[in-house]
């Protein structure tokens, strides 16, 4: 097992994985809304947002952008997937088929702020003070 995270960790997929925009995700370390909440931080710095993410945690990039959609908050720019090929690099070798089937997966979606995005953020920061000072009194 020690091979497949040393191969996904140092797999290069010839994309720029540095990018300030991107969010990698994981379906396993952050409940959902966490990057859906993330996602929207993202579109409000930069006016768009990369997700993506390898094998079982494809569902939850899905997930994230159709919310996104669907509560007004984006617009689908881009889908892109990919089969990337894992290497142990310990033996030079691919990793056995089996072992990576759900991991040589990607998958990456750009969204991009809606016309209303600022206004629903608005409405929703508006109701959040609403909230928290009625908690006060």
């Amino acid at each position: 097992m020690e091979g497949i995270t040393e191969g996904v960790n140092n797999m290069s997929l010839g994309v720029d994985t540095q990018k300030k925009n991107r969010i990698q995700v994981s379906n396993t370390k952050k409940p959902l809304f966490f990057y859906v909440n993330l996602a929207k931080r993202y579109m409000q710095q930069y006016a768009d947002v990369e997700l993506s993410a390898l094998g079982m945690a494809i569902a939850t990039v899905v997930t994230v952008a159709e919310i996104l959609k669907n509560n007004g908050f984006a617009v689908e720019k881009k889908i892109m997937t990919m089969t990337v090929d894992i290497k142990d690099d310990s033996r030079g070798r691919p990793v056995q088929k089996a072992k990576v089937i759900f991991l040589n997966n990607m998958i990456e979606i750009t969204l991009a702020k809606s016309d209303k995005f600022d206004e629903l953020m608005a409405a929703a920061n508006e109701e959040k003070e609403a909230a928290e000072a009625q908690e006060q009194n």
